[in-house]
């Protein structure tokens, strides 16, 4: 019943995203490296579980668009860190904003206050479900 209902959650918000928005791995990318800090690329794609071949598209995507800088890794000039970018930051702050801005509605109209303390409490608990060991 729980993993249906974040599911149905996490769908109905990635439908209520803006049209104009950044696709959803872009996006989870500049999320990290905001939470994260800068991080090889290899090491991102072991923090977000996804093929380093992949997330080297998505890292190439948003450097042409401004939003990611690389630089070469201080520690192993071999290596290079990947960094957010105001344009980043700002890019993923309005996609978030409008759904903070959806769910709060829907939390406002749709729930009383007991329920949205639930939620908020239910919230803390789901983030420590996901937290990596």
């Amino acid at each position: 019943m729980l993993r249906r209902a974040v599911n149905r959650l996490s769908r109905r918000m990635r439908a209520e995203r803006p049209h104009d928005g950044l696709p959803s791995g872009r996006l989870g990318v500049l999320a990290h490296l905001y939470r994260a800090g800068p991080a090889t690329p290899g090491a991102m794609a072991a923090a977000l579980h996804v093929q380093p071949q992949s997330l080297t598209r998505t890292l190439a995507a948003l450097a042409a668009d401004g939003m990611v800088v690389r630089n070469r890794d201080a520690a192993d000039r071999r290596q290079y860190v990947v960094e957010l970018t105001e344009r980043g930051f700002a890019a993923m702050a309005r996609d978030v904003r409008h759904g903070d801005a959806w769910l709060r509605e829907r939390m406002d109209t749709e729930l009383n206050d007991t329920e949205r303390e639930v939620l908020r409490l239910a919230a803390a608990l789901l983030d420590r479900l996901a937290a990596d060991d």
